[in-house]
């Protein structure tokens, strides 16, 4: 395959990175070989859309990945809501609420696809309802309105 083109480039290796993250834990020992001739790639590639912001990684979606999203993620990580792999640490239902907050802050439509990508969950649309029908929910709500300003 000749790749002329630097944005083809990015699109394959972000394609084989989300797979990789969709295979998860149960596909550690897989091996994957890239093998580009010199002459088919340009000498520069552009700046990824992460680039420059150290504490974001190939982890997260580009939606996740904005200087505002990386100020939230700090927050929350510091709180003790997700660790170091921006894997949530708390309740499916407080995640939901979490993850609502957060795309509602970035601006982020689809938030359901985005985080239940991100998290390796299902049915957090779910979880969120649930979450909005128990009492205790509206402590952690307040938590996050007040964590994130």
């Amino acid at each position: 395959m000749n790749i002329n083109d630097s944005e083809e480039l990015l699109a394959i290796i972000n394609r084989l990175l989300e797979q990789l993250h969709q295979a998860g834990p149960k596909n550690l020992g897989v091996r994957i070989q890239i093998v580009l001739e010199p002459e088919a790639y340009p000498k520069t590639l552009p700046d990824p859309p992460c680039l420059g912001r150290e504490k974001c990684t190939g982890e997260l979606p580009e939606v996740l990945c904005t200087d505002k999203a990386m100020a939230l993620w700090e927050k929350v990580q510091a709180a003790g809501y997700v660790d170091e792999h921006y894997q949530p640490t708390i309740s499916r239902t407080q995640a939901a609420l979490l993850a609502d907050a957060m795309a509602e802050r970035l601006g982020i439509k689809e938030k359901w696809k985005v985080f239940e990508g991100l998290w390796n969950r299902k049915y957090m649309r779910s979880d969120y309802n649930l979450a909005l029908s128990r009492k205790r929910s509206l402590v952690f709500q307040d938590e996050l309105k007040r964590l994130f300003g």
